[in-house]
């Protein structure tokens, strides 16, 4: 690779594809952002809905909140924050035992603020990718990355066949780019061969990866028989947490929302039947009615919503099915998601 980087492709624009498009061009690096969704965000993506009535809804399906121990992290998250980016989301979790049906216990002080995107987790991506020197096109897949020794560049080639030019040097900001699972939903090789690089393959078995379903519920009042607006479960095999995503800073009050995730193993459970590729509507049908029903399990009270929705989350890094512990003891996110 040349020893002087001028012009970088970034594969995925997500947090860490965006931060990272932003850092080379505040140090003089062309850069250009490719992502495969229809806008910024990746796993901290914002989901509208409308229902029949032509009532918007906006929902955090993905990674909830962010919270921080690295203090170079720390920085960028105050300059977002003066820019009106990100904002402390002060509520309080708890843990719910779902066989005594009880709330356990609460997440200790020490565990760390917990920031989220104003007005939705994608802001961050969103205003990063529209940065000076930066350059993002969306709807687009990296088929295939090449190095050419004779040029001494790296070749980008879409998975419709489009040559998407030359670059000094390519980020690949999420597992995708070299995971066998892409050749499960494509049918084609993953985009980097990594059998030329085994130092990096050895790496990126240590990052695990579990699929995810979110379910998005919308109520016409509050839920005041919960306590708090951030729950995770123990004892369940169906939820691992629920948030109130409408106790947000920035968030509309109209509606109360929630967003509901199923534990891995869940997922995993529903992938081995369906497979791989667009759950069918018949599929998603089904996880509604099991996540809700699970959540109705609680004896909390849930009244019918006035909107349902499933979505699958193909690639999740999930440490740990509890956002409570894992708030305590990451310097990310309580998940980060890969849609799909």
């Amino acid at each position: 690779m040349k020893s002087v980087v001028n012009k970088v492709a970034v594969l995925g624009c997500g947090i860490s594809g965006a931060v990272c498009a932003s850092v080379l061009a505040r140090n003089g690096v062309s850069v250009t952002v490719f992502e495969s969704g229809r806008g910024p965000g990746g796993r901290m993506s914002q989901r509208r809905e409308t229902t029949e009535d032509g009532k918007e809804l906006f929902f955090d399906h993905g990674a909830p909140f962010f919270n921080v121990s690295d203090n170079n992290v720390m920085n960028l998250v105050h300059e977002w924050e003066a820019r009106g980016l990100v904002a402390e989301w002060k509520e309080t979790f708890r843990s719910f035992d779902c066989i005594s049906c009880k709330f356990v216990d609460t997440e200790k002080d020490g565990s760390g603020k917990k920031y989220v995107g104003v007005p939705g987790m994608n802001s961050i991506c969103r205003a990063m990718c529209h940065e000076a020197g930066v350059e993002a096109k969306f709807g687009i897949t990296v088929g295939r990355l090449e190095w050419l020794d004779d040029i001494n560049s790296w070749s980008l080639i879409s998975l419709d066949g489009q040559n998407l030019g030359h670059f000094d040097g390519v980020v690949a900001s999420d597992k995708n780019a070299v995971s066998p699972r892409f050749t499960g939903v494509t049918r084609r090789p993953p985009p980097l061969d990594l059998s030329l690089f085994p130092e990096l393959a050895l790496k990126l078995q240590d990052v695990p990866v579990h699929s995810c379903f979110a379910l998005m519920l919308a109520f016409s009042e509050p839920l005041t028989s919960i306590p708090v607006k951030g729950i995770s479960f123990r004892n369940s095999e169906v939820l691992s947490w629920a948030f109130c995503d409408s106790s947000k800073p920035g968030r509309s009050a109209t509606s109360e929302c929630w967003v509901l995730h199923s534990t891995a193993a869940y997922a995993k459970a529903v992938i081995r039947e369906t497979g791989l590729q667009k759950p069918s509507n018949e599929a998603l049908t089904k996880v509604v009615e099991e996540l809700f029903e699970e959540f109705q399990n609680t004896g909390l009270d849930i009244p019918q919503p006035f909107f349902m929705k499933a979505h699958r989350w193909r690639l999740a890094l999930h440490p740990c099915d509890s956002p409570l512990k894992h708030a305590q003891t990451s310097p990310c996110m309580p998940s980060i998601f890969k849609e799909g």
